[in-house]
């Protein structure tokens, strides 16, 4: 059992400072990792790393150019990023190995991709930060009292046997599938300007009052994810697993929604988070499926937009790093630098700023203000504005963040976005949904 911190406790900071590091002697140096000197640092000789690029691809949410500017000032190479939807995140990933150096995906994305062998096991003796990754990651428990929410849970599928490992072991193993970074609980848009009531439930997705103007995304894993919770809601459906359907769960699911699509409540579907950005800001939708930075997109904008707590409670996801089987030597050593970079606070602040979690929040909190760490994670009213990472405004002194602290967002989770099972038969269903 992971020893996870409370709610007041930050757990102990270890290893070397990354950025001492690397601008210190030692990289200079060349210090080899194993050497006694500095435990779990690669060998890196600062006249070559100039000379590496490593390729990223990911979803558009944290494959952002800010961040690999930030990677090249800090840590001196290159780091190309490709930003795609999450269903050719999953076909480059599972296909494409030579493709591509790093994968930022999801856990569910994982149980889909790393059974194919097409990334390596990485080793967790050489993340400088791998004891203060948050206890979701490690044992499934936000706290040592929490229950573990229905599908994909990101601990099940987050470590392998060792180094040539193509399973999921259910202990910590020293061997990760993924190296977290971020994750967030996702929960339905809405134009509170547009709809002038209290919004309170998934039902609301389906009420007739809004015919025309939802929208759901179409991923069918995160979308049959969120089906659920309405039906589950509505009372029509008490599923044993959401994260789990049976066929018959799947297909009663689908033609709920199959008979509120043909009666016209969905205006669209989208797929990419510009799409739903727009979608919103038009007033084309009022209440949808949404991503925490694309609500903070809308709000850049100067329109109002929620992300609704809801009594029923959220749909959650996680996300991490992932290296091609393909990446070996400098450009390896290269991948670790960076990862652990990413957990050493600059990345998870700006991230946090768009209202994710970093997998090492705490670290995050030394590049933040009081009053962006008070409001983005303990739930406090702001006592300054608060400003989107590209500086745009998002809130005003005494407003507080929709649905309030880390505790109590991420303790209100319901499901995590899966993959089932029955995988192939729901795809087949969710497409001639969308296609009917």
């Amino acid at each position: 059992m992971t020893d996870t911190p409370d709610k007041t406790t930050k757990p102990a900071k270890g290893g070397v400072d990354r950025r001492g590091f690397l601008k210190g002697g030692a990289a200079a140096l060349g210090v080899a990792a194993g050497s006694g000197a500095i435990t779990g640092f690669p060998t890196i000789w600062a006249q070559n790393i100039k000379n590496v690029t490593l390729r990223q691809f990911g979803t558009g949410v944290s494959n952002l150019n800010e961040v690999a500017q930030k990677v090249k000032e800090d840590l001196g190479f290159t780091l190309e990023m490709t930003a795609l939807d999450s269903d050719a995140v999953t076909q480059r990933a599972a296909t494409q190995p030579e493709s591509f150096d790093i994968a930022d995906i999801e856990y569910w994305i994982c149980k889909k991709v790393w059974p194919t062998g097409n990334l390596q096991a990485m080793d967790t003796s050489r993340i400088t930060n791998y004891d203060r990754i948050v206890g979701i990651f490690r044992d499934g428990k936000l706290t040592p009292d929490s229950e573990i929410a229905q599908g994909t849970a990101p601990h099940t599928v987050g470590f392998t046997s060792g180094p040539g490992g193509t399973d999921f072991v259910a202990e910590e193993s020293g061997w990760m599938t993924l190296i977290p970074t971020i994750y967030n609980a996702d929960t339905l848009g809405i134009r509170p300007d547009l709809i002038g009531r209290p919004i309170e439930s998934w039902t609301e997705l389906l009420n007739p009052e809004f015919r025309g103007k939802a929208s759901i995304l179409d991923i069918s894993s995160i979308g049959i994810m969120d089906m659920a919770m309405v039906c589950e809601a509505m009372g029509e459906i008490t599923y044993g697993d959401k994260g789990n359907m049976t066929r018959e769960e799947i297909d009663k699911t689908i033609a709920i929604f199959t008979e509120a699509k043909q009666a016209g409540q969905f205006r669209s579907f989208w797929k990419t988070f510009d799409e739903s950005v727009n979608l919103m800001a038009s007033g084309e939708v009022v209440i949808q499926s949404m991503w925490s930075p694309a609500i903070t997109a809308v709000k850049s904008r100067g329109i109002p937009c929620v992300y609704q707590p809801l009594k029923e409670g959220y749909r959650s996801w996680g996300g991490g790093l992932g290296l091609s089987k393909n990446l070996s030597g400098l450009e390896l050593d290269a991948a670790y630098e960076y990862i652990n970079y990413y957990l050493a606070g600059w990345v998870g602040a700006f991230l946090m700023r768009q209202g994710y979690y970093s997998a090492v929040p705490w670290n995050a909190q030394d590049y933040m203000s009081n009053n962006e760490w008070g409001y983005w994670f303990e739930g406090k009213a702001a006592t300054d504005d608060i400003l989107s990472p590209f500086g745009d405004k998002l809130a005003s002194a005494g407003e507080v963040r929709d649905g309030g602290s880390f505790y109590d967002r991420m303790g209100s989770v319901a499901c995590w976005n899966s993959v089932m099972d029955e995988n192939q038969y729901m795809v087949r269903k969710w497409n001639e949904f969308i296609a009917s």
